[in-house]
Order: structure tokens, then sequence, then C-alpha cells
């Protein structure tokens, strides 16, 4: 187990930050949806995921304590990291604040859909932290870190902490929507919608991709190899698709 950490200056907000993507693709047999999956799995295994976590986690300013990192048979990977901010000490001690609460966790689901001949990549992080730590800065980091056709993110401060005159505190910095901490360039390409509940410190909010390139999203396939009406009817597909993941609804079921 090791020596216990001293907490020192620690404030008790704790900030969650839930970042799920979702990657669409054609693949038009089953031997490619099975070849894409494969490819998503070696694309995305946990060493990868766990440099991507590890990097997100110097850009929020904390501590690496633990790796913990597996991949899965026949699909799928995980990865979670215990954190703690950075060294808070007089000189010359070495002193980290942790709450077993900062952590950072990644999970990658890919699957795919024998009719439509879609397969669909979704990747979950959750980025939890305590004291002055907050994930929001790596928003335009990790949408760049995966081909993210929707994005749903949801964020929450809980608890409270004090400041120097006893005063409770239930939020230590200003927050008015998610989109706010994204780049402007990114937010052109997608359709964003926010809902948020202020009184509760919950922010929610989904993006999905605005223009869609049919080469990009067919899996060895040349997009001239198909006819005008297949790449209508593959365009019409992964749109629906989309759209249904961004609504959390099945729309066309049935259609």
């Amino acid at each position: 187990m090791g020596e216990k950490l001293k907490l020192y200056g620690f404030n008790n907000l704790t900030k969650s930050l839930s970042f799920n993507i979702y990657d669409v693709c054609y693949a038009k047999t089953a031997r490619e949806q099975k070849d894409y999956i494969a490819y998503i799995d070696e694309q995305y295994n946990s060493e990868r995921l766990t440099n991507i976590l590890t990097t997100l986690t110097d850009m929020i300013g904390a501590q690496v304590l633990n790796i913990a990192r597996q991949d899965y048979e026949p699909q799928g990977a995980s990865v979670t990291i215990l954190i703690a901010e950075e060294t808070m000490v007089p000189a010359g001690e070495t002193q980290l604040a942790h709450l077993d609460k900062s952590h950072v966790t990644v999970h990658t689901y890919p699957e795919y859909h024998p009719e439509t001949c879609l397969a669909t990549f979704r990747v979950d992080i959750d980025v939890a932290t305590c004291g002055q730590i907050t994930p929001l800065s790596t928003l335009d980091y990790l949408i760049g870190s995966f081909d993210s056709d929707i994005i749903t993110m949801d964020y929450k401060v809980r608890g409270f902490t004090r400041d120097l005159n006893g005063q409770k505190l239930f939020m230590d910095h200003r927050v008015t929507s998610i989109q706010d901490y994204i780049s402007p360039s990114i937010l052109r390409e997608y359709d964003a919608v926010d809902i948020n509940i202020y009184e509760a410190n919950i922010y929610h909010t989904k993006m999905m991709l605005k223009d869609i390139n049919l080469q990009n999203y067919l899996f060895n396939t040349d997009v001239y190899e198909l006819p005008p009406r297949k790449r209508l009817e593959i365009m019409n597909n992964l749109r629906r698709e989309m759209i249904e993941i961004f609504s959390g609804r099945n729309i066309y079921a049935g259609g």
C-alpha cells in the first residue's frame, strides 16, 4: 500500500467530467466489420490510451500515483489512473494533497450492426478531481485525440469548501457552459446543444459533426467504387445512426 499521504491545504469540492465520443464507420461485409473492430482495437489499445490519459493528467496539473490498464478479448480496453494535486508543501518536504476520488478512467466499446454494415467505436472518459483542479481545460485535447462524430459531455461540481472567513463555497470557478471551454474552430464543425441545471452545478453538452465526407467513413473501400444509389443509401444510414446517438432515441427504428 505504501506510506499514507498527508492532506494539506485541500478544498472539498469534487469536479467530475464525463466525456463520451462515438466514431461511426461503414464496412460492407462481415469480414470488413471484424477487420474494422480489430483495427480500432489496435489503434486505441491500453498503451495508447494510457499515453492520452497521462498527458491529460499533466495538462490539469495533477500527478500520477498509480496506473492500472487492461486489454480485453474479443475487444476493448480500460485504463484507470489514480491522481493527486501537485505538491503543495513548505520547501524540503514531500507531501501530496490527495483524496481517493481523484482519478481518470477510459473505456472503449467497439461494436457493429450486421444489417446496416455500420460499426461504432465508443470511448468513455471520466475525470474526477478534488481541490483546485478542473478538467474542462482538456476538452480540445480529448476531442482531437479521437475521431469524434458525436460527443456528449457532463460536468458536475459537488460538495462545498470554505473561504478564510468560514463562508461556504459551492463553486470555486465560473461556468456558464461547457462550450466556453472548447475552441471556436472546433465548435464550428459541430451542432451543439446545452442542457444545464445551474442551481445544481450540473452542465451537459452534446455535439454532432455537421458535414459528412463519405470517404472518411468507408473502411477498405473507395467512394468511387460505389454506385451513386449505394452512396446515398450509406449516407442516409450514417446520418440516421448519428442522429439517433445524438438524440439518445431510436428515432428511425423500423423505418
